[in-house]
């Protein structure tokens, strides 16, 4: 297990057919092998599993990845709320070229597809 940078970016959708590289997030998160959030690790020092979105038209956001009891989740005003739930990402590899489903602060559910993983360790 290492802790690893995860750049996700905003894939096609209608309004960006290409995706959009300007709208992403970067996770902070340990990983196993098999590209899953280590989940023992996150809970053993949860404060370093964090979250930052970058959107050109909105403020960035801070936060943390929590793990919550219907999964992990980004909560970005307070410790024990999950303000965007992350879809399958208990079953789902964090490895580049794979997509996740996020939604967005307005309810909203878009694609996003991780394109890096650094790891720090």
């Amino acid at each position: 297990m290492t802790w690893n940078t995860i750049r996700l970016e905003l894939a096609c959708v209608p309004q960006f057919p290409h995706g959009s590289p300007h709208r992403c997030y970067l996770l902070y998160l340990p990983l196993e092998a098999s590209g899953l959030i280590d989940e023992e690790k996150v809970r053993a020092s949860p404060r370093l599993a964090t979250v930052r979105r970058f959107w050109p038209s909105q403020p960035d956001m801070r936060g943390y990845v929590r793990k919550m009891q219907d999964g992990w989740a980004f909560s970005y005003e307070t410790w024990d709320t999950g303000d965007e739930c992350v879809f399958h990402l208990d079953t789902h590899p964090l490895r580049v070229g794979e997509c996740i489903t996020l939604t967005e602060p307005d309810g909203e559910r878009l694609p996003f597809r991780v394109t890096n993983v650094q790891s720090l360790n």
